[in-house]
Protein backbone atom coordinates (compact mmCIF):
# COMPACT_ATOMS: atom_id res chain seq x y z
CA UNK A 1 0.00 0.00 0.00
CA UNK A 2 1.28 3.42 -0.88
CA UNK A 3 1.23 6.11 1.81
CA UNK A 4 -2.28 6.55 3.14
CA UNK A 5 -3.57 9.50 5.12
CA UNK A 6 -5.50 8.77 8.32
CA UNK A 7 -9.26 8.91 8.16
CA UNK A 8 -10.18 12.23 9.75
CA UNK A 9 -13.95 12.57 9.54
CA UNK A 10 -16.13 10.30 11.64
CA UNK A 11 -19.52 10.68 10.06
CA UNK A 12 -21.62 7.85 11.44
CA UNK A 13 -22.12 6.67 14.98
CA UNK A 14 -23.82 3.29 15.04
CA UNK A 15 -25.90 3.62 11.82
CA UNK A 16 -26.60 7.37 11.92
CA UNK A 17 -24.87 10.13 9.96
CA UNK A 18 -24.93 13.88 9.70
CA UNK A 19 -27.70 15.25 7.54
CA UNK A 20 -26.67 17.04 4.36
CA UNK A 21 -23.16 17.46 3.05
CA UNK A 22 -21.52 14.39 1.63
CA UNK A 23 -23.09 11.87 3.99
CA UNK A 24 -26.75 11.06 4.26
CA UNK A 25 -29.02 8.54 5.92
CA UNK A 26 -31.59 7.37 3.43
CA UNK A 27 -34.90 6.30 4.91
CA UNK A 28 -35.69 2.63 4.39
CA UNK A 29 -38.98 0.91 3.76
CA UNK A 30 -40.53 -1.83 5.83
CA UNK A 31 -38.09 -3.59 8.19
CA UNK A 32 -35.00 -2.79 6.11
CA UNK A 33 -32.14 -0.98 7.83
CA UNK A 34 -31.26 2.61 6.98
CA UNK A 35 -28.52 3.08 4.41
CA UNK A 36 -25.51 5.24 5.21
CA UNK A 37 -23.53 6.89 2.40
CA UNK A 38 -19.86 7.71 3.03
CA UNK A 39 -17.68 9.85 0.77
CA UNK A 40 -14.10 11.18 0.86
CA UNK A 41 -12.60 10.15 4.24
CA UNK A 42 -15.78 9.44 6.20
CA UNK A 43 -16.46 6.45 8.46
CA UNK A 44 -19.37 4.55 9.98
CA UNK A 45 -19.48 2.24 13.00
CA UNK A 46 -21.25 -1.00 12.01
CA UNK A 47 -22.09 -4.40 13.43
CA UNK A 48 -22.93 -2.96 16.84
CA UNK A 49 -19.59 -1.15 16.98
CA UNK A 50 -17.45 -4.26 16.42
CA UNK A 51 -16.36 -3.01 12.98
CA UNK A 52 -15.86 0.29 11.18
CA UNK A 53 -16.50 0.99 7.51
CA UNK A 54 -14.23 3.70 6.06
CA UNK A 55 -14.36 5.23 2.61
CA UNK A 56 -10.72 6.44 2.90
CA UNK A 57 -10.28 8.36 -0.35
CA UNK A 58 -6.74 9.61 0.22
CA UNK A 59 -5.10 10.31 -3.14
CA UNK A 60 -7.91 11.48 -5.40
CA UNK A 61 -10.45 14.29 -5.50
CA UNK A 62 -12.85 12.47 -7.83
CA UNK A 63 -16.36 11.62 -6.74
CA UNK A 64 -16.26 8.23 -4.94
CA UNK A 65 -18.61 6.94 -2.22
CA UNK A 66 -19.70 3.73 -0.48
CA UNK A 67 -22.93 2.65 1.18
CA UNK A 68 -23.56 0.35 4.16
CA UNK A 69 -26.72 -0.88 5.86
CA UNK A 70 -25.14 -0.99 9.34
CA UNK A 71 -24.09 -4.63 9.14
CA UNK A 72 -20.51 -5.77 8.45
CA UNK A 73 -20.76 -4.94 4.75
CA UNK A 74 -20.43 -2.12 2.23
CA UNK A 75 -20.70 -1.42 -1.51
CA UNK A 76 -18.75 1.01 -3.69
CA UNK A 77 -21.72 3.03 -4.92
CA UNK A 78 -19.84 5.21 -7.39
CA UNK A 79 -16.25 5.98 -8.35
CA UNK A 80 -14.76 8.48 -10.77
CA UNK A 81 -11.19 7.72 -9.64
CA UNK A 82 -8.78 7.61 -12.59
CA UNK A 83 -5.25 7.29 -11.19
CA UNK A 84 -2.32 5.95 -13.19
CA UNK A 85 -1.95 2.23 -12.50
CA UNK A 86 1.82 2.56 -11.97
CA UNK A 87 1.31 4.97 -9.06
CA UNK A 88 -0.76 5.22 -5.91
CA UNK A 89 -4.39 4.10 -5.76
CA UNK A 90 -6.86 6.87 -5.08
CA UNK A 91 -8.82 5.21 -2.28
CA UNK A 92 -9.10 2.15 -0.08
CA UNK A 93 -12.79 1.75 0.87
CA UNK A 94 -12.70 -0.92 3.56
CA UNK A 95 -14.01 -2.42 6.78
CA UNK A 96 -11.87 -3.11 9.81
CA UNK A 97 -11.62 -4.41 13.36
CA UNK A 98 -9.06 -2.62 15.52
CA UNK A 99 -7.53 0.85 15.23
CA UNK A 100 -6.82 2.73 12.00
CA UNK A 101 -4.64 5.77 12.76
CA UNK A 102 -6.33 6.18 16.16
CA UNK A 103 -9.88 5.68 14.88
CA UNK A 104 -10.95 2.52 16.71
CA UNK A 105 -13.79 0.05 16.59
CA UNK A 106 -14.89 -1.50 19.90
CA UNK A 107 -13.66 -4.70 21.56
CA UNK A 108 -11.36 -7.31 20.05
CA UNK A 109 -8.06 -5.91 18.77
CA UNK A 110 -9.03 -2.43 19.98
CA UNK A 111 -8.97 -3.44 23.65
CA UNK A 112 -6.31 -6.16 23.44
CA UNK A 113 -3.61 -5.71 20.77
CA UNK A 114 -1.85 -9.06 20.29
CA UNK A 115 1.93 -9.32 20.52
CA UNK A 116 3.47 -11.10 17.54
CA UNK A 117 5.18 -13.62 19.85
CA UNK A 118 1.67 -14.72 20.93
CA UNK A 119 0.17 -14.66 17.45
CA UNK A 120 0.21 -18.40 16.95
CA UNK A 121 -1.68 -20.41 14.36
CA UNK A 122 -5.44 -20.15 14.97
CA UNK A 123 -5.14 -17.19 17.36
CA UNK A 124 -6.67 -14.71 14.88
CA UNK A 125 -8.64 -15.79 11.81
CA UNK A 126 -10.77 -13.79 9.42
CA UNK A 127 -13.44 -14.48 6.82
CA UNK A 128 -14.46 -12.20 3.95
CA UNK A 129 -16.92 -12.52 1.06
CA UNK A 130 -16.84 -10.08 -1.87
CA UNK A 131 -18.47 -9.18 -5.15
CA UNK A 132 -16.03 -8.19 -7.91
CA UNK A 133 -17.39 -6.57 -11.10
CA UNK A 134 -14.23 -6.87 -13.25
CA UNK A 135 -14.63 -5.03 -16.55
CA UNK A 136 -12.54 -1.92 -17.23
CA UNK A 137 -12.06 -1.18 -13.53
CA UNK A 138 -8.51 -1.34 -12.12
CA UNK A 139 -8.36 -2.43 -8.47
CA UNK A 140 -7.13 -5.01 -6.00
CA UNK A 141 -9.09 -6.99 -3.41
CA UNK A 142 -6.86 -6.87 -0.35
CA UNK A 143 -6.53 -7.26 3.37
CA UNK A 144 -4.48 -4.51 5.03
CA UNK A 145 -3.21 -5.78 8.41
CA UNK A 146 -1.22 -3.42 10.61
CA UNK A 147 1.46 -4.01 13.25
CA UNK A 148 2.84 -1.41 15.65
CA UNK A 149 6.09 -1.46 17.61
CA UNK A 150 4.14 -0.82 20.85
CA UNK A 151 0.59 -1.79 21.90
CA UNK A 152 -0.56 1.80 21.45
CA UNK A 153 -3.44 2.26 19.03
CA UNK A 154 -3.13 6.00 18.28
CA UNK A 155 -1.52 7.65 15.28
CA UNK A 156 0.31 6.10 12.34
CA UNK A 157 1.53 2.51 12.90
CA UNK A 158 5.32 2.13 12.79
CA UNK A 159 5.67 -1.64 12.44
CA UNK A 160 4.81 -3.74 9.39
CA UNK A 161 1.92 -3.45 6.96
CA UNK A 162 0.83 -6.94 5.91
CA UNK A 163 -1.32 -7.03 2.79
CA UNK A 164 -3.05 -10.14 1.48
CA UNK A 165 -4.26 -9.81 -2.10
CA UNK A 166 -7.15 -12.14 -2.86
CA UNK A 167 -7.39 -10.86 -6.42
CA UNK A 168 -6.84 -7.88 -8.72
CA UNK A 169 -8.22 -6.52 -11.96
CA UNK A 170 -6.23 -4.59 -14.54
CA UNK A 171 -2.46 -3.88 -14.73
CA UNK A 172 -1.82 -3.28 -11.02
CA UNK A 173 0.71 -5.00 -8.78
CA UNK A 174 1.76 -4.97 -5.10
CA UNK A 175 4.10 -2.32 -3.73
CA UNK A 176 7.84 -3.06 -3.81
CA UNK A 177 9.38 -6.05 -5.57
CA UNK A 178 8.72 -9.78 -5.60
CA UNK A 179 10.94 -11.64 -3.11
CA UNK A 180 9.45 -15.16 -3.21
CA UNK A 181 7.08 -17.12 -5.44
CA UNK A 182 4.66 -20.04 -5.09
CA UNK A 183 4.85 -20.14 -1.29
CA UNK A 184 2.19 -22.43 0.22
CA UNK A 185 0.77 -21.30 3.57
CA UNK A 186 -2.48 -22.24 5.29
CA UNK A 187 -4.05 -23.82 2.23
CA UNK A 188 -3.23 -20.96 -0.16
CA UNK A 189 -0.31 -20.29 -2.51
CA UNK A 190 1.25 -16.83 -2.67
CA UNK A 191 3.84 -14.72 -4.42
CA UNK A 192 5.45 -12.47 -1.79
CA UNK A 193 6.34 -8.82 -2.37
CA UNK A 194 8.17 -6.40 -0.08
CA UNK A 195 8.97 -2.69 -0.14
CA UNK A 196 10.06 0.03 2.34
CA UNK A 197 7.69 2.93 3.03
CA UNK A 198 8.55 6.15 4.89
CA UNK A 199 8.43 4.56 8.35
CA UNK A 200 7.32 0.95 7.84
CA UNK A 201 7.65 -2.00 5.46
CA UNK A 202 4.82 -3.24 3.29
CA UNK A 203 4.78 -7.01 2.79
CA UNK A 204 2.20 -8.44 0.38
CA UNK A 205 1.08 -12.06 0.08
CA UNK A 206 -0.47 -12.15 -3.41
CA UNK A 207 -2.63 -15.23 -4.06
CA UNK A 208 -1.55 -16.99 -7.25
CA UNK A 209 -5.17 -18.01 -7.91
CA UNK A 210 -7.70 -15.20 -7.58
CA UNK A 211 -10.50 -15.60 -5.04
CA UNK A 212 -13.76 -13.82 -4.27
CA UNK A 213 -13.88 -15.04 -0.67
CA UNK A 214 -11.85 -16.63 2.11
CA UNK A 215 -12.98 -18.48 5.21
CA UNK A 216 -10.85 -18.75 8.33
CA UNK A 217 -7.76 -17.08 6.84
CA UNK A 218 -5.09 -17.53 9.53
CA UNK A 219 -3.35 -14.21 10.31
CA UNK A 220 -0.85 -15.92 12.61
CA UNK A 221 0.41 -18.30 9.92
CA UNK A 222 1.23 -15.39 7.59
CA UNK A 223 2.69 -13.31 10.40
CA UNK A 224 5.08 -16.01 11.55
CA UNK A 225 6.22 -16.45 7.96
CA UNK A 226 6.98 -12.70 7.90
CA UNK A 227 8.97 -13.12 11.13
CA UNK A 228 11.03 -15.91 9.58
CA UNK A 229 11.84 -13.61 6.64
CA UNK A 230 12.90 -10.75 8.92
CA UNK A 231 10.04 -8.39 8.03
CA UNK A 232 8.32 -8.34 11.44
CA UNK A 233 9.58 -8.56 15.02
CA UNK A 234 8.10 -10.80 17.71
CA UNK A 235 7.99 -7.84 20.12
CA UNK A 236 5.57 -5.87 17.89
CA UNK A 237 1.77 -5.89 18.12
CA UNK A 238 -1.16 -6.65 15.81
CA UNK A 239 -3.54 -3.68 16.12
CA UNK A 240 -5.79 -3.75 13.05
CA UNK A 241 -7.30 -6.09 10.42
CA UNK A 242 -8.80 -4.30 7.40
CA UNK A 243 -10.39 -5.65 4.22
CA UNK A 244 -11.25 -3.63 1.15
CA UNK A 245 -10.44 -2.50 -2.35
CA UNK A 246 -7.59 -0.30 -3.55
CA UNK A 247 -9.04 1.74 -6.42
CA UNK A 248 -6.91 3.00 -9.30
CA UNK A 249 -9.64 3.27 -11.95
CA UNK A 250 -13.36 3.11 -11.27
CA UNK A 251 -14.53 0.34 -8.94
CA UNK A 252 -18.29 0.91 -8.69
CA UNK A 253 -20.05 -2.34 -7.80
CA UNK A 254 -17.25 -3.78 -5.68
CA UNK A 255 -18.81 -5.03 -2.47
CA UNK A 256 -18.02 -6.64 0.85
CA UNK A 257 -20.96 -8.98 1.47
CA UNK A 258 -19.73 -10.11 4.89
CA UNK A 259 -16.62 -9.71 7.05
CA UNK A 260 -15.52 -11.06 10.42
CA UNK A 261 -12.47 -11.32 12.64
CA UNK A 262 -12.27 -14.16 15.17
CA UNK A 263 -9.90 -14.08 18.16
CA UNK A 264 -9.20 -17.27 20.10
CA UNK A 265 -11.91 -19.01 18.12
CA UNK A 266 -14.69 -16.56 18.99
CA UNK A 267 -16.11 -13.62 17.09
CA UNK A 268 -17.00 -10.80 19.49
CA UNK A 269 -20.50 -9.76 18.55
CA UNK A 270 -22.03 -6.88 20.51
CA UNK A 271 -25.77 -6.46 20.30
CA UNK A 272 -27.03 -5.14 16.94
CA UNK A 273 -26.62 -1.47 16.16
CA UNK A 274 -29.48 0.34 17.92
CA UNK A 275 -31.95 2.33 15.88
CA UNK A 276 -33.40 5.53 17.21
CA UNK A 277 -35.72 8.30 16.13
CA UNK A 278 -33.45 10.89 17.75
CA UNK A 279 -31.79 13.49 15.49
CA UNK A 280 -28.51 12.45 13.92
CA UNK A 281 -25.67 13.10 16.39
CA UNK A 282 -22.99 15.66 15.64
CA UNK A 283 -19.58 14.05 16.09
CA UNK A 284 -17.25 15.68 18.58
CA UNK A 285 -13.55 16.03 17.72
CA UNK A 286 -12.57 14.33 20.95
CA UNK A 287 -14.26 12.73 23.99
CA UNK A 288 -15.31 15.01 26.82
CA UNK A 289 -13.27 14.94 30.04
CA UNK A 290 -13.61 11.52 31.64
CA UNK A 291 -13.86 10.17 35.15
CA UNK A 292 -11.68 7.28 36.27
CA UNK A 293 -12.23 5.39 39.50
CA UNK A 294 -10.61 2.27 40.83
CA UNK A 295 -13.08 0.11 42.70
CA UNK A 296 -12.39 -2.21 45.63
CA UNK A 297 -11.53 -5.04 43.24
CA UNK A 298 -8.72 -5.15 40.70
CA UNK A 299 -10.27 -3.11 37.92
CA UNK A 300 -11.07 0.47 36.98
CA UNK A 301 -13.70 2.12 34.81
CA UNK A 302 -13.07 5.24 32.71
CA UNK A 303 -16.18 7.08 31.53
CA UNK A 304 -16.31 9.45 28.53
CA UNK A 305 -18.88 11.07 26.29
CA UNK A 306 -18.10 10.28 22.64
CA UNK A 307 -20.86 12.17 20.81
CA UNK A 308 -23.89 14.27 21.70
CA UNK A 309 -26.93 15.69 19.93
CA UNK A 310 -30.12 17.46 20.89
CA UNK A 311 -31.81 15.28 23.51
CA UNK A 312 -29.25 12.47 23.58
CA UNK A 313 -25.66 11.31 23.54
CA UNK A 314 -23.29 8.36 23.10
CA UNK A 315 -20.96 7.35 25.93
CA UNK A 316 -18.51 4.61 26.78
CA UNK A 317 -16.73 3.13 29.80
CA UNK A 318 -13.34 1.45 29.37
CA UNK A 319 -12.81 -1.36 31.87
CA UNK A 320 -9.17 -2.09 32.73
CA UNK A 321 -7.68 -4.94 34.77
CA UNK A 322 -5.41 -3.10 37.22
CA UNK A 323 -4.38 -6.22 39.12
CA UNK A 324 -1.58 -8.73 38.67
CA UNK A 325 -3.82 -11.71 37.89
CA UNK A 326 -6.50 -12.49 35.31
CA UNK A 327 -9.83 -10.80 35.95
CA UNK A 328 -12.69 -13.28 35.55
CA UNK A 329 -15.84 -11.18 35.37
CA UNK A 330 -16.45 -7.52 36.22
CA UNK A 331 -19.26 -5.16 37.19
CA UNK A 332 -19.49 -1.39 36.69
CA UNK A 333 -21.62 1.15 38.51
CA UNK A 334 -22.25 4.87 38.12
CA UNK A 335 -24.92 7.51 38.67
CA UNK A 336 -25.73 10.11 36.03
CA UNK A 337 -25.54 13.62 37.56
CA UNK A 338 -28.77 14.62 35.79
CA UNK A 339 -31.66 12.87 34.10
CA UNK A 340 -30.45 10.37 31.49
CA UNK A 341 -31.83 7.02 30.33
CA UNK A 342 -29.84 4.39 28.47
CA UNK A 343 -31.74 3.08 25.45
CA UNK A 344 -29.11 0.70 24.06
CA UNK A 345 -25.85 -0.76 25.38
CA UNK A 346 -23.31 -3.17 23.87
CA UNK A 347 -20.44 -5.31 25.21
CA UNK A 348 -22.27 -5.83 28.50
CA UNK A 349 -25.64 -6.27 30.24
CA UNK A 350 -27.15 -3.35 32.13
CA UNK A 351 -29.86 -2.42 34.59
CA UNK A 352 -30.92 1.13 35.44
CA UNK A 353 -32.85 2.43 38.44
CA UNK A 354 -33.44 6.16 38.27
CA UNK A 355 -30.09 7.67 37.34
CA UNK A 356 -28.08 4.73 38.74
CA UNK A 357 -26.66 2.23 36.23
CA UNK A 358 -25.08 -1.19 36.77
CA UNK A 359 -23.31 -3.05 33.95
CA UNK A 360 -21.91 -6.59 34.00
CA UNK A 361 -19.62 -8.11 31.40
CA UNK A 362 -20.81 -9.93 28.29
CA UNK A 363 -19.95 -13.60 27.78
CA UNK A 364 -16.99 -12.75 25.52
CA UNK A 365 -15.26 -9.89 27.41
CA UNK A 366 -15.37 -10.90 31.08
CA UNK A 367 -11.89 -12.42 31.17
CA UNK A 368 -9.16 -9.76 31.11
CA UNK A 369 -5.44 -10.34 31.48
CA UNK A 370 -3.44 -7.87 33.61
CA UNK A 371 -3.46 -4.50 31.86
CA UNK A 372 -6.10 -5.59 29.32
CA UNK A 373 -9.23 -3.54 28.68
CA UNK A 374 -12.79 -3.94 27.43
CA UNK A 375 -15.06 -1.13 26.22
CA UNK A 376 -18.76 -0.79 27.03
CA UNK A 377 -20.63 1.57 24.70
CA UNK A 378 -24.14 2.96 24.93
CA UNK A 379 -26.59 5.55 23.65
CA UNK A 380 -28.89 7.47 25.97
CA UNK A 381 -31.53 10.16 25.99
CA UNK A 382 -31.23 13.11 28.34
CA UNK A 383 -28.33 15.28 29.52
CA UNK A 384 -24.80 14.11 28.82
CA UNK A 385 -23.05 15.07 32.06
CA UNK A 386 -20.28 12.70 33.30
CA UNK A 387 -20.75 10.93 36.65
CA UNK A 388 -18.46 11.97 39.50
CA UNK A 389 -17.08 8.41 39.77
CA UNK A 390 -17.33 4.93 38.29
CA UNK A 391 -17.01 1.82 40.45
CA UNK A 392 -15.56 -1.40 39.11
CA UNK A 393 -15.58 -4.71 40.95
Amino acid sequence: MRHRKPVLATVAVLVLTLGGGLAAVQASTGAQAATTTLCQEQTASVGGGTYTVQNNEFDSSASECVTTDGNADFTVANSGIANATNGSPGAYPSIYQGCHWGNCSSGGLTSTPIQVSNLTSGKVTTSWSTTQPGGSNDYDVAYDIWFNQTPTTSGQPNGTELMVWLNHNGPVQPFGSEVASNVSLGGHTYNIWEGAQSSWDTVTYDMTSGATSVSGLDVGTLTQDMVSRGYTKTSWYLIDVEAGFELWQGGAGLATNSFSVSINGSNPSPSPSPTTTSPSPSPSPSPSPSQTSTGPGTCSGTYSVINSWSGGFQGQVVVKNTGSGTLNGWSLGWTFPSSATINSLWNGTYTQSGNTVTVTNASYDGSLAPGATATVGFTATGTNGSPSSVSCT
